[in-house]
């Protein structure tokens, strides 16, 4: 599967539009980081446990994303985004979406 951010892919035709494929999980902190964060709030610098936390949750997203496309019949993604929400105090969603094509 090609997942691409842009409207085209090189060397493939578009020939059918099949819709909006989507992705997405939803990730609430814990404890054990929120304590870490507190500390590091205070000294700086980059909270590593919330960018793995992150990191894996777009990757979810993403594999989500991709059996959203396969389950339409897509070959490739398009334009794909991904956007953060918060859902509640302490839980964001990241949402990964783009247009499932299939190629001529």
């Amino acid at each position: 599967m090609i997942i691409s951010t842009t409207e085209q892919i090189p060397g493939k035709e578009i020939g059918e539009i099949l819709g909006i494929a989507r992705g997405s999980t939803v990730r609430a902190r814990n404890i054990g980081r929120d304590i870490f964060a507190g500390l590091k709030n205070i000294v700086g610098g980059e909270i590593e446990e919330y960018t793995k936390l992150q990191a894996h949750a777009r990757e979810q997203a993403l594999q989500r994303l991709e059996q959203d496309a396969l389950q339409m019949g897509a070959d490739a993604v398009v334009n794909l985004r991904l956007t953060t929400a918060m859902v509640m105090q302490g839980a964001a969603e990241i949402l990964a979406y783009g247009t499932a094509v299939k190629f001529k």
